[in-house]
């Protein structure tokens, strides 16, 4: 909650032109027009919530610095020292950590279970090598042709 509201303020404060300035204008811009908004459907519960949390403490700040010294010391310059342009991983359980670093990852079929079941493989870069990444998981799946329409019921 307190990094939604952290990233959206400072996301909004960019924005030259938008009247809406941060999460707590989105809050009133939704109560103005909810029916606009379909409040009754989708409800700003998470909005509100993350509204009422006051920032970042030491705590988190301390955690996330750690988190940045990882990427920076860790998978940023194992990336550069040895010039790679994707880090392939087996199987999509990779895919949350690449998120949680702020890097792109493409996930694409490698094969399938004997159940039938898809399994998929990761191609994860640095931040800015998408299209990099795009060119790469393309060529895989050209390559192996793994990818299949799923059956018709």
């Amino acid at each position: 909650m307190v990094e939604f509201k952290s990233s959206i303020n400072a996301y909004l404060k960019e924005l030259i032109t938008s009247p809406v300035r941060s999460l707590a204008d989105i809050i009133a811009f939704n109560e103005r027009n909810s029916e606009l908004e379909k409040l009754a459907e989708f409800d700003q519960h998470t909005f509100i919530e993350a509204e009422k949390t006051d920032g970042y403490g030491e705590e988190e700040k301390k955690v996330v610095d750690k988190l940045k010294s990882f990427s920076q010391n860790g998978f940023e310059k194992m990336m550069k020292d040895h010039k790679l342009d994707a880090m392939v991983v087996a199987g999509s359980r990779a895919s949350p950590v690449f998120a949680i670093g702020g890097y792109p990852v493409i996930t694409v079929p490698a094969g399938y279970e004997s159940d039938g079941m898809p399994f998929g493989i990761c191609f994860g870069g640095l931040k800015g090598t998408e299209p990099k990444l795009i060119e790469i998981a393309y060529a895989f799946e050209q390559s192996s042709k793994v990818r299949r329409p799923p059956p018709v019921i």
